[in-house]
């Protein structure tokens, strides 16, 4: 069984700062970092957190997640 990775969608209209945030997901080894694209789709990042969140309280649970496939791991 592979070990879980955290996944953090980075999104933002500047593309140094975009690079540092990623730099510093990278430091943890159990986390990568993905471009989720310019600042805008940042609301919709903000709306899946809200929804995980919900779901894990109303199911009782702490691990409802959504899953990345299809990606290099580079």
């Amino acid at each position: 069984m592979s070990q879980s990775t955290a996944t953090l969608l980075v999104c933002g209209d500047d593309e140094k700062a975009k690079q540092v945030g990623s730099e510093l997901v990278g430091k943890d080894p159990g986390a990568r970092a993905l471009n989720g694209g310019k600042l805008e789709n940042a609301r919709i990042v903000e709306s899946l957190t809200a929804l995980l969140i919900g779901l894990n309280m109303r199911y009782k649970v702490h691990s409802a997640g959504i899953r990345f496939t299809g990606l290099s791991l580079k």
